[in-house]
């Protein structure tokens, strides 16, 4: 299993890779990027079976990573779990049109996440 935790903020990122460690996945299942640009390149070059994915990035934001990874044949399945602080219901609602399959407010912690990952941690 591989999962791609992309977001801006390292901070982030580690807190989502020590949450995952907690529940037994091995560090190197986790790739990262830092942007949405980066995140496509890796998305385009490995297998990735969970994707969790910040909303506000630069180069290219959640949603538009979202839109075209739908539109990629490997990736139109794949769990894609929002992560973000937009918290709207407008933004709810985009990502779920553009085919997110669950959506995190953060501040994210193991009690917000793990219920909405755990079905896919294999």
């Amino acid at each position: 299993m591989k999962i791609l935790v992309v977001d801006d903020s390292r901070i982030i990122r580690n807190v989502l890779k020590n949450i995952l460690a907690e529940k037994g996945i091995k560090e190197d299942a986790i790739m990262e990027a830092a942007d949405g640009a980066e995140a496509l390149n890796i998305l385009m070059n490995n297998k990735i079976d969970l994707i969790l994915l910040d909303w506000d990035m630069p180069k290219l934001n959640g949603l538009e990573l979202l839109k075209v990874a739908r539109n990629m044949p490997n990736y139109k399945d794949t769990p894609i779990v929002m992560v973000t602080s937009e918290a709207a219901k407008y933004n709810v609602m985009e990502a779920i049109k553009a085919g997110v399959t669950d959506y995190v407010i953060k501040p994210v912690s193991a009690k917000n996440i793990l219920p909405k990952i755990e079905k896919f941690l294999k």
